[in-house]
């Protein structure tokens, strides 16, 4: 692996809004999911009930008024970039796992509790066919008056979380489901897209396999655009099995979920140096209250422990589309003021860099 991508070049300025009003910039963002209006959930319901007149077409123009609404929350929230909350996508394998020459379904199985997921099996070669999200990406940039950032699961979750007939090994999957997602980032990067995140939740659960995502990343990269984001989420697990071979990945941006652990692993960060720039998690995604604005101020301070501010960048731990949407667009909202807050106290050298979160 050959580590940072894009050495010597920086590709968070393109995101600084214009006429910001501080010299410090902290680039704000979300992770991806956000709540669905009810309306939409019930829209899901009546394209697939025989008795409704709801169609397709109907579920199609559903899905573009809600992204309309969630891009224009999101502003108003006063984020840096922005997404469509993925209201078009139903399950983050799942998704993509339809648009995927070489999957199939049998049903739903399973997972924890009451929670069934429609897990797909692999029956025969993985092929790209048409682009999974180029007109979700091109509709939301259309909406958007802030520049937009594409998540897209990883191949490395879109292997370990599906049945494996076709291949010897996972890893050779993965492999494979890698050059069909450089394709499609080829695509996306075409049509305009400045800013992929690629979404890797089964790295938390099986660590030890970090080499097999590393080796995904460089077959995702390849002849990217350096001036392309590439940021990596990787949700609550221990990073101490992952760190420092983080920094070997060919990536821009490393996006943890610290915040609900209480940011007991923030140090596993300091010691080597942290290469990548951080995206922190400063509100907690599972938690339905609203974090005060001094509260996350204390936890942005954390992110200052690993990253000068020029490499940190500021979102919720995880997807938020589980809370009450009023209560997604609090924390966004307090977490915008809050960065804003601490990039003037940065500009008026009221935080001390060398020690951003001194002990009484």
């Amino acid at each position: 692996m050959t580590g940072h991508r894009t050495a010597g070049v920086d590709t968070r300025e393109q995101f600084r809004p214009e006429g910001h009003e501080t010299d410090h910039f902290i680039l704000t963002s979300v992770v991806g999911s956000y709540p669905k209006p009810k309306w939409l959930n019930r829209a899901d319901d009546l394209v697939h009930d025989e008795d409704s007149k709801f169609t397709e077409e109907h579920l199609h123009e559903a899905h573009d008024d809600a992204c309309r609404v969630i891009v224009d929350e999101h502003e108003r929230a006063g984020l840096d970039t922005v997404v469509d909350g993925e209201m078009r996508r139903n399950e983050m394998v799942e998704f993509f796992a339809h648009r995927i020459d070489g999957y199939e379904f049998h049903g739903p199985v399973k997972v924890w509790g009451h929670n069934y997921f429609d897990k797909p099996s692999v029956v025969e070669e993985v092929e790209y066919d048409e682009p999974w999200l180029v007109d979700e990406f091109e509709f939301t940039r259309d909406a958007a008056s802030k520049p937009v950032k594409v998540p897209i699961t990883g191949p490395y979750t879109l292997a370990s979380w599906s049945f494996n007939e076709a291949y010897d090994t996972e890893a050779d999957l993965a492999y494979e489901l890698a050059d069909l997602v450089n394709t499609e980032v080829e695509k996306l990067v075409e049509a305009g897209a400045r800013y992929i995140q690629i979404d890797e939740p089964a790295l938390a659960t099986t660590p030890d396999d970090h080499a097999i995502v590393g080796e995904c990343l460089e077959r995702i990269v390849a002849d990217i655009d350096p001036d392309v984001r590439i940021g990596l989420h990787v949700c609550y697990g221990d990073y101490s099995r992952i760190y420092p071979e983080v920094n070997d990945f060919p990536i821009d941006e490393f996006d943890v979920e610290l915040c609900n652990g209480g940011f007991e692993q923030i140090d596993v960060f300091t010691d080597p140096e942290f290469e990548p720039d951080l995206a922190l998690g400063v509100v907690d995604a599972h938690t339905a209250e609203v974090e005060s604005v001094e509260e996350i101020k204390q936890n942005i301070l954390q992110g200052l422990k690993v990253v000068p501010p020029e490499k940190l960048t500021i979102s919720p731990d995880c997807g938020l589309k589980l809370l009450p949407r009023k209560i997604a667009y609090g924390k966004m909202e307090n977490m915008v003021k809050a960065t804003r807050e601490v990039e003037a106290e940065l500009d008026a050298g009221e935080i001390d860099l060398a020690d951003p979160l001194p002990t009484a």
